[in-house]
């Protein structure tokens, strides 16, 4: 449900609403924006018979999916995506390069990102940065096995790997990967840090979001800006 929801938030995903035409196959982020525009969009398919296909990046979002009538299917199942919804932890302003991954489901929101024709970011604009990694860790989700030593090819790497746990363990993602949330600081060149995380043994996949958004639409307090790289739109 929408009420009581951050109105920024909101904002942002009833404009994304907007992108979202019928027949479309619609890929759907993971994060408390994303599943707000999961709601709204199960409102439009319910009200006003909106004929969509929606793959998710989480068994959550999956469910929260199915639940409210949205026809779901498989990234494997499809032959296309149109566009992918989704939130981001950081967007580097200028260039809509992002850090993703706080809710875990970093693996399969960068192999619907890839998938998809169109990928737009919402979000509130406390989530502009100058930089990648001003505010918070890289998520990189590891293989289980090994972990420490994996965790150590990162330290020489330059960063500070921290296991991210859920109750009394690891938090073990979807994919049955752990997470590293690996802290950075400001990062000057992203690409290569991203190419180094990728080659490290152990590593599945990282939360740098390189090249993959063509377009952000922040909600602040001035109303709702739209960015695509390098300029803003409306």
């Amino acid at each position: 449900m929408t009420e009581g929801a951050d109105p920024l938030k909101l904002a942002a995903a009833q404009e994304a609403l907007r992108l979202v035409r019928d027949g479309m196959t619609v890929g759907l982020g993971s994060g408390s924006t994303a599943e707000l525009f999961v709601y709204l969009l199960a409102s439009r398919v319910d009200e006003g018979g909106l004929r969509i296909t929606a793959v998710p990046t989480s068994n959550r979002v999956g469910d929260l999916a199915g639940q409210r009538g949205i026809r779901v299917a498989a990234l494997a199942d499809v032959p296309r995506i149109d566009l992918a919804v989704d939130g981001a932890d950081e967007i580097q302003s200028d260039r809509l390069d992002l850090v993703k991954g706080r809710g875990g489901a970093l693996v399969r929101e960068k192999l619907v990102a890839g998938a998809a024709a169109e990928l737009c970011i919402i979000a509130d604009s406390s989530k502009l940065v100058g930089r990648l990694g001003e505010h918070y860790a890289v998520p990189v989700a590891v293989v289980p096995f090994g972990w420490r030593q994996t965790a150590d090819r990162i330290r020489r790497l330059g960063g500070e790997p921290t296991l991210r746990l859920a109750g009394t363990g690891p938090l073990v993602t979807d994919d049955s990967l752990y997470i590293l949330d690996c802290a950075f600081g400001p990062i000057d060149d992203p690409a290569r840090l991203a190419a180094d995380l990728k080659s490290t043994l152990g590593v599945v996949e990282h939360g740098l979001f390189l090249g993959l958004a063509r377009r952000a639409i922040v909600a602040g307090t001035d109303g709702v800006v739209i960015r695509e790289p390098g300029k803003v739109v409306a």
